[in-house]
């Protein structure tokens, strides 16, 4: 099975940017699609931005303009690069190759002033 790390979380202002990473091992990440998500406390785990592996990107309505997310292929690698943060962003942050059953740990991101 794929595993995953995610990192790069941590508490930010308002307005303030994250850049989060995740690393991929057992697999070669570059020929799958790779989603990032997040959930919230009390809220349904969703998905936040995908990048297939022709370099197609969909994000959510919510973080257009906002979020943006890309693959270091030769690091096996995928990003999600976060500006202009919102409380609302507040969230634990996962990525997910799809075509795969097993998560990560996710990242926590905390937009508080």
């Amino acid at each position: 099975q794929v595993q995953v790390e995610e990192s790069g979380g941590g508490l930010v202002q308002p307005g303030g940017s994250l850049r989060l990473s995740c690393a991929a091992s057992r697999i070669n990440f570059s020929i799958y699609t790779v989603g990032w998500y997040r959930q919230a406390p009390g809220k349904q785990r969703e998905l936040v931005a995908s990048i297939a592996n022709t370099g197609r990107t969909n994000y959510a309505d919510s973080v257009k303009g906002r979020f943006t997310i890309s693959r270091d292929n030769a690091k096996n690698a995928v990003y999600l690069q976060m500006n202009t943060l919102k409380p609302e962003d507040t969230a634990l942050y996962y990525c997910h190759c799809f075509g795969f059953t097993s998560w990560g740990q996710g990242t926590q991101v905390t937009v508080s002033s």
